[in-house]
């Protein structure tokens, strides 16, 4: 297929592991409930290394139920969700006939391996080099999860990580649309992953004031907007979708759940880990994203918001949003699924993609809960009840924002 900078990109199939539920299906009911998958850890290291945050928004289902032992022992837990996320994502988009040559993937993660890195280390001090696995570095980088699900589905078109902190998934997305519409690619698996629910990560959260310390009440501790927020929520798992031209998909007859019309990327260059105050390179990614879908910022009618419930990132995402549609910010009906799963980190821009197809496909927007006292800074139309959309055709956009500064801003249209 020859290079075409407007073919559209539709999606096909979704998969997903989160901590609400063990595929997409259980996620989406458990985030139009309203349920919260953070819990207590029942973890020996938390009293073991006096964590003083003792809740995270673990995985629903564990890898050990869904995959065979020998890949459960082969792939660090970043491999395990993304495997089982794509395996649900190409059923759902009916394991679509391409040749291999035609088939890619790009899967992100923030963190990669944690989990192999920090346990071999443990083997190599405690007994010796010839102790530690001989898989240990395959399992502990970074690209580990595309490459598992390139071998997993035979695809040769290219398989690619985007490290990117919190945007890692919904930077790898950007790629995916970027392989078919430079025409390397038919079909893309793309999406993020992340297994960071570990005592050094958690700690090193905690040391720099990110995380939520209500111990006493994990469901209630992410409240995206709320004035009595005080930090994020980690969580873990994975969210991946199917990315085929639309001439491909038509062509095989394959359902359409969306079009995954563009990406919009950006940089703050400010600060490592804060994000710039007046959200500047924030707007520009949402800018970016409505023009490069050949829209205009009229036509956005939902946000899925990064909104991780610190208290100088949702302020700065209000500033970006305003600063982007100005008069209109208010127009838009605006959701922090995070309130619910947690933050995913590299899987995080994944996963709210997944959940913004789907707000659109179902024409419904899911509330944010834990909504009790909305921040008098942060004016903006947050949903609190399941939303109903309108039909036709409709514009949503999703942020996610990572350290590093930087800014990724997916454009989803109705199909």
């Amino acid at each position: 297929m020859t290079s075409t900078r407007d073919q559209r990109v539709v999606v096909t199939g979704l998969g997903a592991t989160t901590p609400v539920g063990g595929t997409v299906p259980e996620t989406w009911d458990a985030i139009l409930a309203g349920r919260s998958g953070a819990r207590t850890m029942e973890f020996d290291w938390v009293a073991k290394y006096e964590l003083p945050v003792h809740f995270a928004a673990t995985i629903h289902t564990p890898p050990s139920e869904v995959l065979a032992k020998v890949e459960t022992r082969r792939l660090d837990p970043s491999s395990q969700y993304a495997l089982i996320a794509a395996r649900e994502a190409w059923q759902d988009a009916g394991a679509p006939e391409i040749e291999p040559e035609r088939l890619g993937t790009a899967i992100g993660s923030g963190i990669g391996g944690v989990w192999t890195l920090l346990d071999q280390w443990d083997v190599l001090r405690e007994k010796g080099p010839r102790r530690v696995y001989p898989l240990a570095v395959p399992m502990l980088m970074p690209n580990g999860p595309s490459a598992a699900v390139s071998l997993e589905l035979g695809a040769r078109a290219g398989s690619h990580t985007a490290v990117s902190a919190c945007s890692s998934g919904a930077e790898s997305m950007g790629l995916a649309i970027e392989m078919i519409r430079s025409g390397r690619a038919d079909v893309v698996v793309a999406g993020g992953t992340e297994a960071a629910v570990h005592p050094m990560p958690i700690a090193g959260f905690a040391a720099m004031q990110a995380l939520s310390t209500r111990n006493d009440a994990p469901e209630k501790a992410s409240r995206p907007y709320d004035v009595d927020r005080d930090g994020f929520v980690l969580g873990e798992g994975a969210a991946v979708v199917v990315l085929e031209s639309e001439e491909h998909a038509k062509a095989r007859g394959a359902r359409i759940y969306a079009e995954l019309a563009s990406v919009g990327m950006s940089a703050d260059a400010h600060h490592i880990t804060a994000p710039e105050p007046e959200g500047s390179g924030a707007a520009r990614a949402m800018r970016f994203a409505v023009e490069n879908a050949g829209a205009s910022l009229d036509d956005v009618v939902h946000i899925n918001a990064h909104a991780t419930s610190t208290p100088v990132g949702d302020v700065a995402e209000y500033n970006a949003i305003r600063r982007a549609f100005g008069e209109r910010t208010d127009a838009i009906a605006v959701t922090a699924t995070k309130s619910m799963t947690g933050h995913l980190l590299g899987a995080a821009g994944a996963l709210e993609a997944v959940l913004t197809v789907l707000s659109l496909h179902h024409c419904v927007i899911p509330a944010t809960i834990n909504l009790e006292h909305q921040d008098p800074e942060i004016p903006l139309d947050v949903v609190t009840e399941n939303r109903a959309l309108p039909e036709g055709d409709l514009l949503a956009l999703n942020n996610s924002f990572g350290f590093g500064g930087h800014n990724v801003a997916l454009a989803i249209r109705t199909y």
